[in-house]
């Protein structure tokens, strides 16, 4: 009796208690499953996808000949979830662009001529997927599902990233902001896509902004330059366009962009944005207010005003204040900065025009860093975006640039060419209008060929107008007040200004008195009057 006591296995007291917690733990210990790796799949959540979906779609494309057409600018190979749908699609595509016939036996050759028959399923998963629909009537609208599981992979996919980088203490935070904004943009770009448009849409469309430019007196159908003969040719800078004004140092380029963003803003109340990459945000000021209270940039510079220069001065820059001009002077700006930027622009203070001073100090990113290319690809992939910033945000966009040494090697007058834009051919390219600055004085030419002085006068060199002709401007550069103005502007000699040419009684004269300091006042015994 002894011994078979010994042998008796203890009894739990829980189990006393509840004879069915043993069973239950037992059950649950036999059907256990092991731990997850996976976050997702730990908590019981697989990626976005649509697997039957992908069969249907790719099914219907060995169904019916021309129903690729209809997807392929909305699926690309990434966008299947499962990897031998990937290699479905992939050769059909490599069909596609080899115009050939895409059917069960043209896929089941290409993909044993990739390698990839046995492991997306055999003949036998080809053929089994045409069954799996009738017609591709709905085709698009299965496509686009597909696409959009795919979009929330790749958000999912980012997300996880950035969570990642985020905890990491060695990452640059900067550098993840730019990164993740670049990954997102891409996702936008590869995914989302605009239609075509109809003739009968497109024609009204026309018609109704050809009637509302015939309503308008003066003729300008875009952002006015202020420069009466540059708008006369012009109408304005246009919507959409990308303008490249190009020159070699000194000429005057951000002279004559801050002009016309002044003329744009002040004048008729556009407002304007400049990148200014080259110089600080307040230096670009004190030229706006030297060229508006036409004071010497020196005399501000040094702070040389007597009491009612100062009070000239601050009437004349009121209107300074309440201009609708937006200036970030942030250095080396990227493309992806500067989309992001200019779209808040855009958004919360209705930009009309944006400016880039200049494009060779801008960055195209980490992707071109990454990419190994040269200087020249990433300026080519510069002028590329710039053009998409234009045509997304439906503003004209102003970039300065440089000119490269051969305008100065070369004989004659110097006057710039197409070929001399610096460091890519892709800038003409891409450029709706290509507009050179010149300033014969700049080379010691002080005579025409007419014999006509042109001392303090520039010339505009429309070398590229894809949307109207090609032509020379004349205008008058002001060096004290680094501004540009009309030809027929009547101004003080003192300040290097001309007289209009006999004749010209259009337009209306601006007269301006020359301040105390730059007054002759060693014949008069008291001071003179500021007007």
């Amino acid at each position: 009796m002894l011994r078979l006591l010994l042998y008796i296995k203890p009894i739990q007291s829980d189990q006393l208690m509840d004879p069915l917690a043993s069973s239950s733990r037992k059950i649950s210990g036999n059907t256990r499953r092991k731990p997850v790796n996976d976050t997702t799949e730990s908590l019981g959540k697989l990626p976005p996808q649509a697997v039957d979906i992908e069969e249907v779609v790719l099914g219907a494309l060995m169904l019916e000949q021309h129903a690729l057409s209809s997807v392929i600018d909305i699926l690309k190979v990434e966008s299947f979830y499962k990897e031998a749908h990937q290699n479905i699609y992939e050769a059909i595509v490599q069909l596609f662009n080899n115009s050939d016939p895409v059917d069960i036996k043209t896929v089941v050759h290409q993909l044993r001529k990739n390698g990839k028959l046995e492991l997306v399923g055999g003949s036998y998963y080809i053929a089994d997927l045409t069954t799996r629909v009738n017609s591709a009537a709905n085709i698009e609208y299965h496509a686009r599902i597909i696409s959009e599981q795919s979009i929330k992979r790749q958000l999912i996919r980012i997300s996880s990233e950035l969570v990642t980088d985020a905890y990491e203490d060695t990452t640059d935070v900067f550098q993840l902001l730019d990164r993740t904004e670049q990954a997102l943009f891409q996702v936008s770009e590869s995914h989302i896509r605009k239609n075509y448009d109809k003739m009968s849409s497109l024609l009204t469309k026309a018609i109704s902004q050809i009637e509302e430019r015939k309503n308008k007196k003066d003729g300008l159908t875009g952002v006015p330059s202020g420069f009466t003969a540059l708008d006369r040719i012009t109408s304005g800078w246009q919507p959409s366009d990308l303008v490249i004004i190009a020159a070699r140092p000194g000429m005057g380029k951000t002279a004559f962009v801050v002009s016309a963003m002044r003329n744009a803003a002040i004048d008729h109340g556009q407002g304007v944005a400049i990148f200014s990459l080259e110089m600080s945000s307040v230096q670009l000021v004190n030229r706006l207010i030297s060229a508006e209270a036409e004071f010497e940039s020196e005399k501000l510079k040094r702070g040389e005003m007597a009491d009612y220069e100062w009070e000239q001065l601050l009437h004349k820059t009121s209107k300074l204040s309440e201009a609708p001009i937006f200036i970030d002077d942030t250095p080396g700006l990227s493309i992806l900065e500067l989309r992001a930027k200019a779209r808040r622009l855009a958004q919360q203070h209705d930009i009309k025009l944006l400016i880039i001073d200049y494009l060779q100090l801008m960055s195209g990113g980490d992707a071109n860093k990454n990419s190994g290319g040269n200087r020249e690809q990433e300026i080519a992939s510069i002028s590329r975006a710039l053009k998409g910033i234009a045509k997304e945000l439906n503003i004209p966009v102003i970039a300065l640039s440089q000119l490269s040494r051969a305008v100065e090697t070369r004989g004659g007058d110097k006057k710039p060419q197409l070929s001399d834009l610096r460091e890519s051919g892709s800038i003409e390219q891409d450029a709706d209008m290509v507009m050179f600055l010149y300033r014969p004085e700049y080379y010691g030419i002080t005579q025409g060929e007419d014999g006509a002085p042109l001392n303090g006068t520039a010339e505009v060199i429309i070398a590229k107008h894809r949307n109207g002709k090609l032509d020379t401007v004349q205008l008058k550069f002001i060096g004290k007040f680094t501004k540009f103005a009309d030809l027929d502007v009547l101004t003080n000699e003192s300040y290097g200004s001309s007289f209009p040419s006999s004749g010209n009684t259009d337009s209306g004269y601006t007269i301006t008195m020359p301040s105390k300091g730059a007054q002759d006042t060693s014949a008069a015994g008291d001071d003179p009057m500021p007007f």
